[in-house]
Protein backbone atom coordinates (compact mmCIF):
# COMPACT_ATOMS: atom_id res chain seq x y z
CA UNK A 1 0.00 0.00 0.00
CA UNK A 2 2.76 2.18 0.50
CA UNK A 3 4.19 2.08 -2.70
CA UNK A 4 0.75 3.21 -4.54
CA UNK A 5 0.75 6.36 -1.65
CA UNK A 6 3.70 7.16 -2.86
CA UNK A 7 2.49 7.15 -6.46
CA UNK A 8 -0.31 9.54 -5.18
CA UNK A 9 1.83 11.62 -3.53
CA UNK A 10 4.26 12.03 -6.50
CA UNK A 11 1.09 12.56 -8.62
CA UNK A 12 -0.52 15.19 -6.02
CA UNK A 13 3.06 17.52 -5.65
CA UNK A 14 2.87 17.21 -9.75
CA UNK A 15 6.27 15.32 -10.22
CA UNK A 16 6.63 12.28 -12.28
CA UNK A 17 5.92 8.76 -11.07
CA UNK A 18 8.77 7.34 -12.14
CA UNK A 19 11.36 4.17 -10.64
CA UNK A 20 13.74 7.44 -9.08
CA UNK A 21 10.89 9.84 -7.80
CA UNK A 22 8.97 6.43 -5.77
CA UNK A 23 12.04 5.19 -4.35
CA UNK A 24 12.94 8.34 -2.92
CA UNK A 25 9.93 8.80 -1.43
CA UNK A 26 9.30 5.81 0.06
CA UNK A 27 12.70 5.67 1.32
CA UNK A 28 11.91 9.08 3.39
CA UNK A 29 8.95 7.18 4.45
CA UNK A 30 11.12 4.89 6.51
CA UNK A 31 10.42 2.19 3.82
CA UNK A 32 13.03 -0.22 2.12
CA UNK A 33 11.28 0.21 -1.03
CA UNK A 34 11.71 -3.58 -3.26
CA UNK A 35 12.67 -2.59 -6.96
CA UNK A 36 10.65 -5.61 -7.65
CA UNK A 37 6.94 -3.72 -6.40
CA UNK A 38 7.97 -0.26 -7.76
CA UNK A 39 8.40 -1.99 -10.99
CA UNK A 40 5.46 -3.71 -10.96
CA UNK A 41 3.48 -0.72 -9.77
CA UNK A 42 4.73 1.52 -12.57
CA UNK A 43 3.77 -0.86 -14.81
CA UNK A 44 0.41 -1.12 -13.91
CA UNK A 45 0.26 2.46 -14.28
CA UNK A 46 1.72 2.80 -17.47
CA UNK A 47 -0.85 4.55 -19.53
CA UNK A 48 -3.10 5.58 -16.73
CA UNK A 49 -4.36 9.18 -15.95
CA UNK A 50 -4.28 9.55 -12.42
CA UNK A 51 -5.70 12.85 -12.50
CA UNK A 52 -8.61 11.35 -14.65
CA UNK A 53 -8.94 8.19 -12.26
CA UNK A 54 -8.88 10.22 -9.01
CA UNK A 55 -11.64 12.90 -10.97
CA UNK A 56 -13.90 9.93 -11.45
CA UNK A 57 -13.43 8.58 -8.23
CA UNK A 58 -14.43 11.29 -6.21
CA UNK A 59 -17.82 11.40 -7.81
CA UNK A 60 -18.66 7.93 -6.08
CA UNK A 61 -17.54 9.04 -2.86
CA UNK A 62 -20.23 8.18 -0.42
CA UNK A 63 -23.33 10.53 -0.07
CA UNK A 64 -23.83 12.84 2.02
CA UNK A 65 -25.77 11.86 5.10
CA UNK A 66 -29.32 12.49 5.37
CA UNK A 67 -30.94 15.68 6.45
CA UNK A 68 -32.71 15.27 10.01
CA UNK A 69 -36.34 15.23 10.65
CA UNK A 70 -38.15 17.45 11.40
CA UNK A 71 -39.35 17.10 15.20
CA UNK A 72 -43.04 16.69 15.33
CA UNK A 73 -45.11 18.78 17.89
CA UNK A 74 -47.99 18.04 19.84
CA UNK A 75 -51.11 20.33 19.46
CA UNK A 76 -50.06 22.43 22.39
CA UNK A 77 -46.60 22.94 20.65
CA UNK A 78 -44.55 20.68 22.75
CA UNK A 79 -42.38 18.13 21.51
CA UNK A 80 -44.37 14.61 20.71
CA UNK A 81 -42.42 11.70 21.81
CA UNK A 82 -42.03 9.10 18.45
CA UNK A 83 -42.18 4.89 18.96
CA UNK A 84 -39.19 3.80 19.40
CA UNK A 85 -39.31 0.18 16.97
CA UNK A 86 -36.96 -2.56 18.67
CA UNK A 87 -34.87 -4.54 15.64
CA UNK A 88 -34.80 -7.99 15.81
CA UNK A 89 -31.47 -8.82 16.70
CA UNK A 90 -29.85 -12.47 16.16
CA UNK A 91 -28.28 -14.05 18.93
CA UNK A 92 -24.64 -15.28 19.39
CA UNK A 93 -26.07 -18.64 19.03
CA UNK A 94 -28.33 -18.43 16.27
CA UNK A 95 -25.05 -16.84 14.11
CA UNK A 96 -23.07 -19.31 15.46
CA UNK A 97 -25.72 -21.71 14.40
CA UNK A 98 -25.71 -20.41 10.55
CA UNK A 99 -21.63 -20.50 10.30
CA UNK A 100 -22.37 -23.93 11.19
CA UNK A 101 -24.06 -24.46 7.58
CA UNK A 102 -20.97 -23.42 6.03
CA UNK A 103 -18.41 -25.50 7.25
CA UNK A 104 -20.82 -28.73 6.98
Amino acid sequence: MEYVYGALLLNAAGKPIDEKGLTQVLTAAGVSPDGARVKALLASLDGVNLAEVLAKAETFAAPAPAAATPEKKDEKGGKKEEEKKEEKGVSEEEAAEGLSALFG
